[in-house]
């Protein structure tokens, strides 16, 4: 990936389908990812990597087993790595910016998942 400019707008406009995160840049080693998110996702963990989630349209739920944060248009959270967590959407489709190390799966742990992405799309 060369490009320094992305239009993350354009990017959302290539694809439909909900959580399936494709690949817009890199950092490093962590990849910048886009979703469209819509319903609950299933519950799962990271035991080696931080996600970072940045709601760029919508609203979604950050659930935890202890708790649930709602997280709206132009807010983040992070899940620190080992948290058992679930996002969720709130009112209909979110789409969502999440930064994550390279090699991420977004199933985490869950590797019965059917939501699960081993090697998102770059776009």
């Amino acid at each position: 990936m060369t490009q320094t400019k992305v239009d993350i707008a354009s990017k959302f406009a290539l694809f439909t389908e909900t959580w399936q995160p494709k690949i817009i840049g890199q950092v490093d080693n962590m990849h910048v990812k886009i979703a469209r998110i819509d319903g609950v996702f299933d519950w799962h963990s990271h035991p080696e990597e931080d996600e970072m989630f940045f709601v760029v349209e919508g609203a979604m739920d950050m659930e935890f087993r202890d708790r649930t944060e709602r997280v709206g248009t132009g807010e983040m959270i992070i899940v620190p790595k080992g948290v058992e967590h679930r996002p969720a959407s709130v009112g209909g489709e979110c789409k969502i910016l999440m930064i994550e190390r390279a090699g991420t799966v977004n199933t985490g742990d869950n590797a019965a998942s059917t939501k699960r992405v081993e090697e998102p799309e770059i776009i």
